[in-house]
């Protein structure tokens, strides 16, 4: 046997390198496989929600535990595979982008920094994430690529829409929800926003809070959030306060809300949520006569 074969058969045995010393590669997590056909079979098995400990086929178990394993770049490099039909041939298409966001939803962390609001969208239990996190310094950091989709609106609805996840840019606003937006961290945002809205073509109505799309679950922006400033700025939109007029006897509050873009499932959930964000004080599911001035006024000028 001549050297070069005898090195090769230490390095199987031991590990250790011939002749000259080299630099250790430390290789990416692989999946322990005895030739190429467990490969294929591990890639073809289907995967179940069951927590690995329940699968019952080892097979599965292996799989499942693999891919739990995963990064995140991992996982878009296994959907990207899995994303192609075996059976079918290839021929690439060259007209194709990625997702492309139309909505900007705001949130505050109700966390006590930004770091903490990091750290928690890096954990792999959280299952939650943002594209960006804004600090009262103004310091932002940008958390997910623009086009891919985060994990910030949950259970939420506008309009016609029930997937907000997927046409969204979830900004994270490092405040605990007892606190005011300071200027440095509000002019971060308002240049952020500027950027996307240029950037994505985002109409103004399409900039709203977390609130917004959940009213039965969250209330972020507080109503400290200076919505009125962000809409002077074509950012979300707001009501001329020096001429607000009583709404016409035909005029339906409940149907306004809904046209606006409220999940009206639960109207006194929605109708908190419009007056978080417009009226500020007595925030309740009652709508006053100078409430329903304001939706007036804000349905006929922008719907």
């Amino acid at each position: 046997m001549g050297r070069t074969s005898l090195c090769w058969v230490l390095l199987l045995l031991l590990g250790s390198s011939c002749g000259t010393s080299r630099k250790t590669l430390v290789a990416p997590k692989a999946i322990p496989m005895k030739d190429e056909a467990r490969v294929e079979e591990l890639s073809n098995a289907k995967l179940t929600t069951e927590p690995v400990a329940e699968v019952k086929s080892p097979l599965l178990q292996e799989a499942a535990a693999i891919k739990a394993e995963m990064t995140p770049e991992e996982k878009v490099a296994e959907q990207r595979r899995t994303g192609v039909n075996k059976n079918a041939d290839w021929a690439s298409a060259v007209h194709y982008d990625l997702r492309k966001p139309n909505f900007v939803i705001i949130h505050h962390t109700s966390q006590n920094s930004t770091a903490q609001t990091i750290r928690t969208f890096q954990v792999p239990h959280s299952k939650v994430s943002a594209h960006y996190v804004i600090g009262r310094d103004g310091q932002l950091v940008q958390m997910l690529n623009d086009y891919e989709r985060g994990w910030h609106a949950g259970r939420s609805k506008w309009g016609t829409v029930t997937d907000i996840n997927s046409v969204s840019i979830g900004i994270e606003l490092d405040n605990n929800g007892r606190e005011p937006f300071p200027d440095a961290q509000i002019n971060t945002l308002l240049v952020l926003l500027e950027t996307l809205k240029s950037k994505y073509l985002i109409p103004q109505l399409n900039f709203i809070g977390h609130g917004d799309i959940a009213p039965t679950r969250k209330d972020d922006p507080s109503v400290l959030f200076p919505w009125k400033r962000l809409a002077q700025k074509g950012f979300g939109i707001w009501y001329n306060e020096e001429f607000l007029v009583d709404p016409p006897a035909t005029f339906n509050p409940i149907d306004a809300l809904k046209i606006i873009g409220y999940d009206m499932s639960n109207p006194d959930a929605a109708i908190r949520a419009f007056k978080r964000k417009y009226i500020v004080t007595e925030v309740n599911g009652t709508l006053t006569t100078r409430d329903k001035a304001v939706l007036y006024d804000l349905y006929r000028k922008y719907y």
